[in-house]
């Protein structure tokens, strides 16, 4: 028998070959095969195994993967190792504390098992960093109420206590995960310097010639003070390491722990080792006084100056989310409701569709809505990034999170909750956020070797030191290997990618660009070619008639509108809604209409008072079997050369007139064009309408590259033959028609003012939906990328010149070494440097 299942957690090919390993050992299989890319295995089994015996092998394997069947519903609520049963957590510190609430998510910074999340907090499995909370409007906008007097009453809603009658005051905000982490790694430190200063003090006052501390007491009876000193450093302080390292040997998920406790545990264990067995040490391991030689300082300083690059790190990455922090603060917690004329306040949570809201002067807009009464000024760009405000008026859009001007209006709410435009940027953001760039895949495949490599190259070198070192050799050998262990620093190579994609995508949502995923950036730094459609991305899309008239006498121009009115009446396309609006106007009767049907990229049909009705392009006119006579084109052709579109009206296979419709183009197009192009970036539009529109359009945008009555298809194929010569393709588009092309391109540009099936086909979303906001996709982009190649840089030359100068290579020439508590010293700001170097992007100019 052949079973295919899904597997969830895989992140690289050392996943999928130890997934494979776990699988093919089950009772019964005769074959395991793994796919990583399509994240499958195809298993081969002599007779039924049940899915439940698959789970329970990867289960007890440490359940970092996952199997289910195909297409079913997968949420997994993996605890992490740190975790403690009973609905209480343990942070990082391994002290238990409140959960944060429902709702709260949390993800490795290094990505190491892709986008998987956990539901508690604790530190990574893989490589055992902490885990960060992901940042979203449901564990940070749930506000509630108690009584001063009995706080176990708890309220969402400001009111009086049912017991004492007390006003209820709001809660405090409870700290987030991330500075919980922080004020117990802080006061984990302070604990840790408090007893490893005395330590460090009396082991470089052996270094004085006439030591005044062994005038006080022997060497012996210091060297036992160092080990007690030492116990609060080792098992409370930083226990967390050493816990990290063994799961990371016991699970053979081999990262920064695993050196740090080998490295560390070994120089506490070897002093513990001597002052209990001295006489089994040769002499060089012995001082003058005849004690072995202790490194309590070398292991408790290594361990207290790791705690304070964990705690660095703790702080930095407080700041890697700002911007989807300062997103967060946008979101309001109450909102003014319209209960039978009277006004009521009431909590974001309450707030139902088709409600009607009053948004008073300078109030931030509670839900996604339309404006119903009133006019005003709007604050829109800590969305779009355009600091000027928008003018809206009856029936206009107005988006959660942004500000009022000076003018009270009245909003129906039509999105609530998840589904406004702010929340839908916040998870798109943290998903992209947790995304893995294919450039990573190089710090992976590094990785990989590291660990082992470097606890290779510790023996080798104390193989080395111990046969051709100076006296003491063993004394050299055994410090140097220490300090090839800690020096190392796999974190900075893992961290390159991931904090430099997380503050870009924040950068780039707070300037109105929202990026799917890092693959869009790695792949949009490197696009040489941009397709762009004409409606709704060059121009605003908001068409409008300028014309309609009758071809010949048969008809007049009224009633030409007449049947165009009321067959549009069915449509929701853009240039149909214009031509409804503008039959209103003129005051059109509408007809009766029936069997409407829309033909993509050439128009729509159907019957109106009986008659078959056509409107659309030529394309549209000869699929109704209706022919444009050559006055009728030269007609048409007058205001297509004007860059207006002209639809032909035809009634029972006879054209009997048409509709012109313009479209302006926006003022940024030209601009934003012509920067591209500046980079060098071959810009082609285009375009379902005719060739003179099209010319006229292009002519105008200096746009020598252009193409008219291009169907999906057509822009389908267009977009494959740029690829299959070689062209990195992005395309940029607004409807359904744009979705095949969208999904096909290397990188697919929505405007956020279009339609969903685009905004989902796409790669990027522009919020405003204008070209300029490619321009600052592309600085974007290029600005991250480069951030990336500085971090991966460094990482690797850190590592590459750190571990041979710690090994003694420049010994023979120079005569130095490298302390072990330099190393680490050097180890801890090493991960630091990476994201202060990813925080950098935070100034980046779009």
């Amino acid at each position: 028998m052949q079973h295919t299942y899904h597997i969830h957690g895989m992140t690289c090919n050392g996943c999928r070959n130890h997934v494979e390993e776990v699988l093919s050992k089950v009772e019964g299989v005769s074959k395991a095969t793994v796919d990583l890319d399509k994240a499958e295995a195809t298993i081969e089994m002599d007779s039924h195994i049940p899915i439940e015996t698959f789970q329970e092998a990867l289960k007890n394997d440490g359940n970092t993967y996952t199997i289910h069947k195909p297409g079913e519903h997968h949420h997994h609520e993996e605890k992490p190792h740190s975790a403690s049963p009973k609905g209480r957590d343990k942070n990082v510190s391994g002290e238990q504390g409140p959960l944060r609430g429902l709702g709260a998510s949390f993800y490795c910074p290094m990505r190491c098992e892709g986008d998987k999340t956990y539901d508690k907090p604790g530190d990574c499995p893989v490589c055992g960093m902490d885990l960060v909370e992901e940042q979203n409007l449901s564990t940070s906008h749930s506000e509630q109420w108690t009584c001063p007097m009995h706080p176990e009453i708890v309220k969402d809603e400001a009111g009086a206590c049912p017991i004492c009658g007390m006003d209820l005051v709001p809660m405090e905000v409870d700290l987030s995960s991330e500075e919980k982490t922080y004020k117990k790694l802080l006061k984990k430190f302070w604990i840790a310097s408090v007893f490893t200063l005395p330590i460090f003090i009396i082991a470089m006052s052996e270094m004085l010639t006439n030591n005044p501390l062994f005038e006080l007491m022997h060497q012996k009876n210091w060297n036992w003070i160092q080990f007690a000193l030492s116990i609060p450093v080792v098992f409370y302080a930083t226990w967390m390491f050493f816990e990290r390292a063994y799961r990371s040997i016991k699970t053979w998920n081999l990262n920064m722990f695993t050196l740090i406790g080998i490295g560390a545990g070994a120089a506490w264990l070897f002093s513990v080792f001597g002052m209990f067995f001295p006489d089994f040490f040769p002499e060089q391991f012995l001082s003058e006084s005849g004690a072995v030689h202790v490194y309590f300082e070398a292991a408790t300083v290594i361990l207290t100056l790791v705690l304070l690059g964990q705690l660095l790190e703790a702080r930095a990455h407080s700041k890697t989310n700002s911007a989807v922090k300062a997103l967060l603060e946008l979101a309001p917690n109450r909102a003014t409701k319209i209960v039978d004329g009277e006004d009521v306040e009431v909590s974001i949570d309450k707030i139902e569709l088709g409600d009607i809201l009053k948004v008073k002067p300078g109030d931030k807009i509670p839900v996604d809505g339309s404006i119903t009464e009133g006019e005003t000024t709007i604050d829109e760009s800590m969305i779009t990034g355009e600091p000027i405000p928008v003018n809206k008026s009856e029936g206009d859009k107005v988006s959660s999170g942004t500000i009022n001007g000076n003018q009270v209006f009245l909003m129906k709410a039509e999105k609530v909750g998840s589904d406004t435009l702010l929340s839908q940027i916040i998870h798109m953001v943290n998903d992209a956020s947790r995304s893995r760039a294919p450039i990573q895949n190089l710090a992976d495949t590094v990785s990989g070797y590291f660990v082992p490599a470097v606890v290779l190259i510790s023996v080798l070198t104390f193989a080395v030191w111990a046969i051709w070192g100076p006296e003491p050799v063993y004394v050299y050998a055994f410090v140097n290997a220490i300090a090839v262990l800690i020096i190392a620093c796999p974190c900075a190579l893992g961290l390159a990618t991931p904090m430099s994609v997380m503050v870009g995508v924040g950068k780039g949502a707070q300037n109105g660009v929202l990026i799917k995923n890092a693959e869009a950036l790695e792949k949009m730094d490197k696009v040489n070619t941009l397709i762009v459609d004409k409606t709704g991305t060059i121009t605003e899309g908001k068409p409008t008639v300028e014309k309609v008239g009758a071809f010949g006498n048969e008809i007049t121009d009224s009633e030409v509108l007449q049947y165009i009115v009321s067959l549009n009446s069915n449509s929701e396309h853009p240039l149909a809604e214009a031509t409804v609006k503008y039959g209103k106007e003129q005051k059109a009767e509408v007809l009766k209409s029936e069997g409407f049907s829309a033909v993509t990229g050439k128009g729509v049909e159907g019957k109106v008072n009986a008659k078959n009705v056509a409107l659309g392009n030529p394309e549209m006119m000869r699929y109704a079997k209706a022919e444009i006579s050559s006055e009728m084109e030269e007609e048409a052709k007058t205001y297509q050369k004007q860059g207006k579109t002209v639809s032909y009206l035809s009634i029972d296979k006879a054209v009997v007139g048409y509709v012109v419709i313009g479209d302006k183009i926006k003022a940024t197009s030209a601009k934003a064009i012509k920067e591209l192009q500046d980079q060098g970036i071959d810009v082609i539009m285009l375009t379902g309408d005719n060739h003179n529109t099209a010319q006229a359009v292009a002519s105008e945008l200096n746009l020598a590259d252009f193409k008219a009555s291009m169907l999906p298809e057509d822009k389908l194929k267009e977009v494959e033959k740029l690829q299959a010569q070689g062209k990195i393709v992005a395309m940029a588009g607004d409807g359904i028609n744009d979705a095949p092309a969208l999904a096909k391109s290397d990188v697919g540009i929505a405007m956020g003012t279009g339609t969903d099936v685009a905004i989902e086909s796409a790669m990027i979303t522009l919020v405003k939906g204008d070209l300029h906001g490619i321009v600052k996709a592309k600085h974007l982009s290029h600005g991250v990328m480069k951030n990336i190649k500085q971090n991966l840089f460094f990482a690797l030359i850190y590592n590459t010149l750190g571990v041979p100068v710690a090994a003694g290579v420049l010994f023979p020439v120079f005569g130095l070494l490298l302390s072990p508590m330099i190393a680490a010293l050097a180890m801890s700001f090493s991960s630091v440097s990476v994201i202060g170097n990813a925080l950098r992007l935070r100034n980046l100019k779009l």
